[in-house]
């Protein structure tokens, strides 16, 4: 696969919690979730993101629900003895996987990160949005806030804290952590190569562009990263993000989000 890729951290001095890795055959993008309680992990979430990409890469021969399980089982092995991998808030992230093989296109999506596939018979967007459904009172609380309110930092740990309570949980929503059982949860396909124009993996801060910033639609979203690049994509929705400072306009938890985005041609 031919792919371009550009990232960026939601802070120009922090670390983005977001990761990539690539292969002859495959392309992972991981949004690791930001965490606003304790983890039990002397690590952080961007070491696990990056581990866990990849463990991915390095597994693609099981396919991409088998190269998450064992990607999963071989990062959580690489701190359980140092860290407590039982505790509640245990660093977790998004997963999207591309993957092309005897000529076939196969994804998986865990998570609220994006799939976007041009076929000859349409645009199939994948996304795993099951945690936007949970913390619901705590989220509307959130997001009623101003930004530079001082009591949102508050409420964005409650939520946070609603939101763990349904982490891998039947009825809640599903992330790669340290269990592999997760792999189970994705959404998952493949399309016939023949079929397929091009192919664009986002996080969530990346993925701001259509929703809910609307700046353009899936089609419009493509054009960009077909004829400017990912980085014009993401330029555009900093540009957004700074037209927003108090978050009223599009009610969001992070004024600015680390955003990664992807495109592939090639296939």
């Amino acid at each position: 696969m031919q792919v371009a890729i550009a990232a960026q951290p939601g802070s120009p001095d922090g670390a983005s919690e977001d990761s990539t890795a690539t292969g002859p055959d495959i392309l992972v993008l991981l949004d690791g979730a930001t965490a606003r309680t304790g983890t039990g992990c002397i690590h952080g979430v961007s070491w696990f993101a990056a581990h866990l990409a990849e463990g991915i890469k390095d597994h693609a021969a099981l396919g991409p629900a088998g190269a998450l399980a064992a990607a999963i089982s071989q990062t959580a092995d690489l701190h359980r003895g140092t860290c407590d991998l039982t505790h509640p808030g245990t660093p977790s992230a998004a997963v999207a996987i591309v993957q092309v093989s005897e000529g076939t296109l196969r994804y998986l999506v865990l998570g609220d990160v994006t799939v976007v596939i041009d076929t000859a018979n349409g645009l199939r967007v994948v996304s795993d949005q099951r945690v936007s459904q949970t913390a619901l009172a705590e989220r509307a609380a959130a997001d009623a806030m101003h930004a530079s309110d001082p009591a949102k930092a508050a409420a964005l740990v409650r939520m946070k804290h609603a939101e763990l309570a349904a982490r891998n949980v039947p009825g809640g929503f599903w992330v790669a952590t340290t269990d592999p059982a997760a792999a189970e949860h994705a959404l998952t396909g493949e399309i016939p190569l023949s079929e397929v124009r091009q192919v664009a993996t986002l996080s969530d801060g990346a993925a701001r562009a259509v929703d809910p910033f609307g700046l353009y639609d899936w089609p419009g979203a493509l054009d960009v990263l077909r004829e400017s690049g990912p980085g014009e994509l993401i330029r555009q929705v900093r540009a957004a993000e700074a037209s927003d400072p108090e978050a009223t306009r599009w009610p969001r938890n992070k004024l600015s989000d680390d955003a990664t985005a992807a495109y592939c041609t090639a296939l």
